[in-house]
């Protein structure tokens, strides 16, 4: 198997079993706790404004929002590394009929393993700190991964123009 093809095989399978142990993790260790705190906060956010708290209600609700935020970006990761491991698998599956020399289809494998790991990444990077940092890992990595699809979509164009 020549090493572009390998990367994304290979690189895709153990990107999607790091999705999955990492979502594993997630599910076991700290979803419960998380939903706790979400619907806690929520009904304490709605109790309080039952009774016109209108401070403390604001308060819960701010924590709900917070809470929020970090569980939908936890889902978020691990369900992105899972889904760009699988177009991983699928473009090293179509990786032979990529119109390209084996040096650009390389260079784009590389550029997308790496996109595809830095973007989600990026996104759980968030829930700790938002700065420019997380966003920007997370933009640069997304950036990679559409500029490598870009190029292996040209690569798949050239190869069916030049079949016919």
């Amino acid at each position: 198997m020549n090493p572009g093809k390998r990367v994304h095989i290979v690189r895709g399978i153990a990107l999607a079993l790091w999705g999955i142990s990492y979502g594993l993790w997630y599910a076991v260790f700290a979803e419960h706790q998380a939903l706790d705190g979400i619907g806690s906060s929520l009904a304490a956010g709605f109790g309080d404004a039952a009774q016109r708290k209108g401070e403390s209600s604001a308060t819960h609700l701010s924590q709900y929002r917070e809470a929020k935020y970090i569980y939908d970006r936890q889902v978020d990761v691990h369900s992105h590394w899972i889904g760009l491991a699988m177009l991983l698998l699928i473009l090293g599956i179509a990786y032979d009929r990529v119109g390209l020399s084996e040096k650009w289809k390389l260079l784009l494998a590389i550029e997308l393993l790496l996109g595809a790991f830095l973007f989600p990444l990026g996104v759980l990077l968030q829930t700790w700190s938002h700065g420019l940092l997380p966003r920007g890992l997370a933009i640069a990595g997304s950036v990679l991964v559409i500029a490598s699809l870009v190029g292996m979509i040209i690569g798949l164009v050239r190869a069916s123009k030049t079949e016919k």
